[in-house]
């Protein structure tokens, strides 16, 4: 498929760019250009556009603003050590969101376009690199239903599209661990929508995620809708547990949570060190106990923003408790270093998970 370039007419000037990129937080500065791709039913997908970033025109009557028929991505582009230019495991992100089309009845975009757009995004907007430490360029690959019909059932007409944010730390810098508030609100149950990273997923975490706000915290944990026993995972990240035996625990993916890149990442990361992952379930009140024994080591939560971030202190109904000394942990700290190293080119990409892109 051939991308057409739509020329900008009033790119934002460098100085104020620049000016931007020094301190860009995360998820609230936008780069000059967006990618869109439309899809018909019996069409297929057509109409590839490079162009200004510019709201898009809806009819009142479009699908995803009445029944939410929506999927996401979230992934980074991360300048190298040597100058460069890479993606991390595009190719996952381009399945993931082909696996939340199958549950929303949505249709596949081939991967080899999914990738090409999001490379052609980050070539028209090599600039909007953030000067911050650790900082990266942010794009989210989206697919909604467009076409404007009132009755429930899946759409025909369907628009893709990637924008670009150049991102800092998600969380506020100078926190050694985060805080988390266990939430009495199911984010997801067997069955459902768990798996697929769709809007409406997001937004049944907003109230819970209000709470932990507004308590103090950094995140909200959910667990299982059925016993309300089980760990699942965070707003927005998963998480791990590492043990004084030398295993590390982490949720299974039973269809209720969302199969982190990271999270697979880790898991790898984790074995190439030689210790036993085991993907089982755990549960809050033996979090609790494991963590007063000492039994349980460190917590650590990973996603695509946060990387990996380690977990300090648990809060609920039935008080807080810490986690070791409520810090990062030694191998929190050298997993973050190892995945951030091969993002970045400073450590050798052994399985083969960084797309160069100049």
């Amino acid at each position: 498929m051939e991308f057409k370039t739509l020329p900008h007419p009033s790119p934002t000037p460098a100085a104020d760019r620049t000016a931007a990129l020094v301190d860009p937080g995360f998820g609230k500065l936008f780069s000059d250009h967006m990618v869109v791709i439309d899809y018909v039913e019996g069409k297929g997908w057509h109409n590839a556009m490079v162009g200004p970033r510019e709201p898009i025109a809806l009819d009142p009557a479009a699908s995803v603003l009445h029944y939410a028929q929506e999927i996401f991505e979230g992934m980074k582009a991360y300048r190298q050590d040597d100058g460069g230019i890479a993606l991390f495991r595009p190719e996952e992100n381009a399945r993931r969101l082909n696996a939340s089309a199958d549950r929303m009845a949505m249709p596949h975009i081939p991967e080899d376009l999914f990738i090409e757009a999001v490379q052609k995004l980050v070539a028209i907007d090599r600039d909007w690199f953030p000067s911050v430490e650790g900082g990266s360029l942010y794009l989210r690959p989206f697919m909604f239903a467009s076409e404007a019909f009132l009755g429930v059932r899946p759409a025909t007409e369907y628009k893709f599209v990637v924008i670009a944010s150049p991102a800092g730390n998600y969380f506020k810098s100078g926190v050694p661990a985060v805080s988390i508030w266990t939430s009495e609100y199911s984010r997801a149950a067997p069955g459902g929508t768990g798996a697929a990273k769709t809007g409406g997923n997001y937004a049944a975490s907003l109230v819970p995620t209000r709470e932990a706000f507004n308590r103090g915290h950094d995140q909200v944990l959910f667990l299982d809708a059925v016993e309300h026993k089980w760990i699942e995972e965070l707003g927005g990240m998963n998480l791990f547990f590492v043990m004084d035996d030398g295993t590390v625990i982490t949720p299974p993916l039973t269809g209720t949570i969302l199969p982190g890149i990271t999270r697979n990442s880790l898991i790898q990361l984790l074995r190439d060190e030689g210790l036993t992952v085991r993907a089982e379930m755990y549960s809050i009140d033996q979090w609790r106990a494991d963590a007063t024994s000492g039994k349980l080591l460190e917590t650590m939560a990973c996603g695509t923003a946060a990387v990996v971030t380690p977990v300090g202190t648990v809060d609920g109904k039935d008080g807080a408790f810490t986690i070791g000394s409520g810090g990062p942990g030694q191998l929190t700290n050298k997993l973050r270093e190892q995945l951030v190293g091969i993002q970045r080119g400073a450590v050798e990409d052994t399985h083969g998970w960084v797309m160069r892109l100049d």
